[in-house]
């Protein structure tokens, strides 16, 4: 489901992104659902894993600004949810997505995986190796996500960059009218101090409207 040697050679990276000062000091704001867009792969990659970065033994990684993100996914009640798939999908750097009628298609980063997935341990937690989304025509840069659990879908919805200018002119994330809610899925990607490679950190929490006693 993840590559689990991706996970425990990050941990230590990682774990700095999980924790949320304040984030229990008031109610808890519901992750808004969005849409899938017509792009979430019509074909699985080969591997799946949560490094999007490298495709299986390549040597040669994916173009883009190498970001790390990283959170949890709550229940409504703030609990962390166990073995819940996180999948995530975007375009590459070149605004091509892993999918047939993707724009773009001729310039498609071959060495971007485009889709992972992780399988969040028992604290709830989750983590990616991707890049930073950009623009593709239409839409300001996102990563979409969906949540499942069992087996069962129970949240789609997507991830925005903090201060990105193009936010204010995209329907979809204007959609969100509830300000609490829009904040939730709006994130600052941030450089990690000391990165030769300019890297990028991101925390990203979820909190879906579920609890375990629901069917």
């Amino acid at each position: 489901m993840f590559n689990r040697r991706m996970f425990l050679s990050t941990s230590i990276l990682a774990g700095s992104f999980y924790t949320v000062p304040g984030l229990f000091a008031e109610q808890l704001t519901l992750t808004p659902n969005q849409t899938d867009g017509p792009f979430y792969p019509d074909k699985l990659p080969l591997d799946t894993d949560n490094d999007l970065i490298i495709i299986n033994d390549k040597i040669t990684p994916a173009v883009g600004q190498i970001t790390h993100i990283a959170g949890k996914i709550l229940d409504a009640n703030g609990s962390p949810i166990k073995n819940a798939v996180v999948e995530i999908w975007q375009c590459d750097n070149n605004g091509a997505y892993l999918h047939s009628k993707t724009s773009n298609k001729a310039k498609q980063d071959s060495n971007f995986q485009g889709f992972g997935r992780f399988a969040t341990s028992s604290s709830g937690e989750y983590y990616f190796r991707t890049i930073k989304p950009v623009a593709y025509p239409g839409r300001t840069p996102h990563i979409h996500f969906k949540i499942k659990v069992a087996g069962k879908a129970l949240l789609s919805t997507q991830c925005y960059v903090k201060g990105e200018p193009k936010n204010d002119k995209d329907g979809i994330y204007q959609s969100v009218k509830d300000n609490k809610q829009r904040q939730s899925i709006t994130v600052d990607f941030a450089p990690i101090p000391g990165s030769k490679l300019k890297e990028l950190s991101a925390n990203f929490n979820l909190v879906l409207g579920y609890t375990p006693e629901m069917p």
